[in-house]
Parts: structure tokens; sequence; C-alpha cells
């Protein structure tokens, strides 16, 4: 065990993932205070260690670290992947504080999908067939030179948008057009990635690492799609449940083997070790898994899922002290034997444009029973103490059971206790496994 204590973290981001990360840091023996730069309406008050710093934004990283040296801070925690693939960590290094976040370098493999399919191919890693384009004319006749089914991803960072699944070829010249010549996604489509469609069932794993060593927490499984049956517009995530069972012990053992560690070691042979959480999505296929794609930082809402998992006999601030110490090997992350499963709140009108500013009201919030969560997202605290949207995604309900039919109900149950003006959730979140008649809330 670490001998720090009276630790005093800044956690940078606003949203659902960091609602979790504060809420489990704040359990630790470790932990002193942790400040969030700049938190939601639930960071704000109710979770015991836990405030926020008003004013503060996650690309001032200037001023971040100004609140860092005046607060004391012996630990960043990073959040949101902007900060992350522009380089944040690089800011704090070079004031020595540390920080629990990959190299600018390092975080390539979320910032650029074409260097994360290059780096992939460098190091025989498992992954869809592609092209990178940067010209709209050749990737053009590319799509009119193929029969195949394709997916197409701007290459930068889209808030988790930017995949598009077109299933005709008429779509995937549309979408072509969107990314590359009307900038649906700005800057981000620059460049696109045209790949082959996978067919399988699709997992996220979230592992932890020091650089060499690696820890994987149980796989997870989301809901992107906005509406029920996995239909409409892909988003930021609807929801997600864990462990997913449809990896069997060998699968995922072969996972570790062929993807995750190829993967860490790549990076490393390349002199961009990394260090952080990665967060690798994987399809299962009928020839074997392979990568859709790596994120440099904490899934969400696959966080809200898997750090409730996280077994009391494992401190989870020592875990990231240890990656960043580089004494992983030293640490086993032990997990509860449950199930978690995860409901996403959202506004009226996301993942395209909704109202913000209407009032939320919470049944019993501060008596929650204790496998019950409401992690807030797009939420603010008004002066006068009242709760208000402020973003698409505006809570994550997170329940735990002995089963994953149980944890479903729960998390429903806690999603009857949030109203608001607007208010949209799917109602068949882990339809795969448990019958949607089970997850329904009247």
């Amino acid at each position: 065990m670490s001998s720090r204590s009276g630790l005093r973290i800044l956690l940078i981001g606003r949203g659902g993932r960091e609602s979790c990360i504060a809420w489990k840091l704040s359990q630790s023996a470790l932990v002193e205070k942790v400040f969030v730069a700049p938190g939601n309406g639930g960071t704000a008050a109710g979770i015991e260690k836990v405030s926020n710093i008003k004013g503060a934004s996650e690309d001032d990283y200037p001023r971040l670290v100004e609140i860092a040296k005046e607060l004391k801070v012996n630990l960043v925690v990073p959040g949101p992947d902007a900060c992350i693939v522009d380089g944040i960590e690089g800011h704090f290094r070079a004031v020595n504080i540390p920080c629990f976040a990959p190299t600018k370098e390092a975080a390539q493999v979320e910032g650029s999908k074409s260097f994360a399919k290059d780096f992939m191919a460098r190091h025989g890693i498992p992954t869809a067939k592609y092209r990178n384009f940067t010209d709209f004319g050749s990737a053009k006749a590319y799509l009119e030179s193929i029969s195949h089914r394709v997916v197409i991803k701007a290459s930068g960072l889209a808030a988790g948008k930017g995949v598009i699944l077109p299933e005709t070829p008429e779509e995937a010249l549309e979408a072509l057009k969107d990314i590359m010549l009307n900038r649906k996604f700005g800057v981000a489509g620059a460049e696109v990635v045209i790949e082959e469609y996978l067919e399988g069932e699709e997992l996220s794993i979230l592992t932890f690492s020091d650089g060499t060593t690696f820890r994987s927490m149980p796989p997870a499984q989301d809901h992107k799609r906005i509406f029920d049956g996995d239909q409409g517009p892909n988003t930021g995530g609807m929801g997600c449940y864990a462990p997913t069972k449809i990896a069997s012990k060998s699968g995922l053992q072969e996972i570790d083997e062929h993807i995750l560690k190829p993967t860490f070691d790549g990076l490393r042979s390349e002199g961009i070790p990394f260090v952080g959480l990665l967060f690798t999505g994987i399809m299962l296929t009928k020839s074997g898994p392979k990568v859709l794609e790596y994120n440099a930082r904490f899934g969400d809402p696959e966080t809200q899922t898997l750090l409730p998992l996280i077994s009391n006999k494992t401190d989870f601030a020592e875990v990231l002290l240890a990656c960043v110490d580089g004494r992983l090997h030293q640490i086993d992350i032990a997990m509860d034997d449950k199930s978690c499963a995860v409901v996403v709140i959202a506004s009226g009108g996301y993942p395209g444009s909704y109202p913000q500013g209407k009032e939320i009201k919470i049944e019993s919030s501060e008596d929650l029973p204790g496998f019950l969560n409401i992690f807030h997202a797009g939420t603010r605290l008004k002066e006068n103490g009242t709760l208000v949207t402020s973003g698409g995604r505006v809570m994550a309900v997170s329940a735990t059971a002995d089963s994953l039919d149980e944890a479903v109900k729960r998390a429903y149950t806690g999603v009857s206790m949030v109203s608001f003006d607007g208010m949209f959730y799917r109602r068949d979140i882990a339809h795969r496994l448990v019958l949607q008649k089970s997850t329904r809330v009247d």
C-alpha cells in the first residue's frame, strides 16, 4: 500500500463520469479532498470531501495548474477526452504534480483514428480492414470501388458521435460529404477512416496501466443509439451494464494476449508508454475479437457501471497512484461478484439541439439505498439551490444487484424518481439479456 495519505485531488470535468469518479475517490481513506473543475450540480453538494471549483475551464491549462498549486493538489485526474488528447498531462508534469493521464503522444490512440489504425497494423493487433483519406475525391472513388458495407469515421475527436454506420452506398456517400465537405464534425473530419463493417457483439474493456503492467475491469456493454432497439443516431452512450457474459473466459484471455498486451507493449516500444486508463472497444466477430476503437480515458457511462463494482477491499485512489508511480504490479483490483446496470436520462432533442435550464426534481435523493446512485452529468445548481438541466445527457442512474435482472429493475426504479420537462431515456437497457417487459417504468 501507498505511504501517501492526505491526498488532495484535482478532478477535471463536468460529466457523469466525473461525478462517479469523485464519488469513488471520496470513499478512499487516502483522500482528504476532491476539487472538481468545473463540476456539475451533483458534485456541487452532497458528496463528502467533494466540492466544485467555480469558473474553472477544462481547457485553461495554465489556470488549472495555478489552481492545483494554490490548493496544494498532489494528484490530478482529468476526465474529458479533449484535454487528455490535447496534452494536459504535460502541463502538470512540468510542475511535478502527478497526473493520471497518458502523454499527448500516447493519447493519439484516441485523438487520431488514423494513427490508431496504423498503430494496430504495425503491431498485428486485429481490427477491421481500413483506408485513411484526407481528400474527398479519393475517398469517394474508393467507396465507389467496393461492394461491402462500411463504417465511416471522422479521424479526430467528435464527442463520441463521429462514427457513421451507413446501410446503403448512397448513405455512405452522403455521410462522407457531411464529414469531409460540410464539416459536420469540424476539423475532426479533415481526415476520415473508411473501414469494413464488422458483425458481432460489442463490448468495452477498461484497463488501468502504469506503462508496463495492466489490469482490466470486467467487460461492459453500452448502448450508443438514442432509441430503443438500437435505432437512431449514435450518442455518447444511453446506458450500460456489466459484467457482460457475451465473452467466454477463453475469449477474454484472447483479448488480453492478442489485443491488450500488444497494445501496451507496442506503445512502450514506440517510446510512448501509456499511463492511465485505456478504453478498448471490441467486436466479437466469427473470426475472433477485433478492436473497434481506443479511448485514452474512462468511458461514459462505462465508468458509472464499473466503479460501483470495485470492492471496498480495493482503494480506488491507491490504484490511480500505483499507475502514476509505476507500481501497478503491486496492486490487485478486487471486484464484487455483482451486476451493475446504468440508464442515462437525457434532455429531449439530444443528440441534436435541446433546451437547457429545466428544473429537475429527485425524490428522496438524500436517502438512496446503498445499491442505487444517481450520478449527475448535465446539471447545474443555481444560487437559490434549484437543480436545473445544463446538457444533453443529464443523469446516469446506476444500480447494483446480485443478478443483472435485478440491477436493471433497480436502475429503472431510480429513473422513476427523477423528473423534468422533456426527459428522455431508453427503456431497453440490457435488452439482449433481460426481457424488455422487466425494464419498463410506467
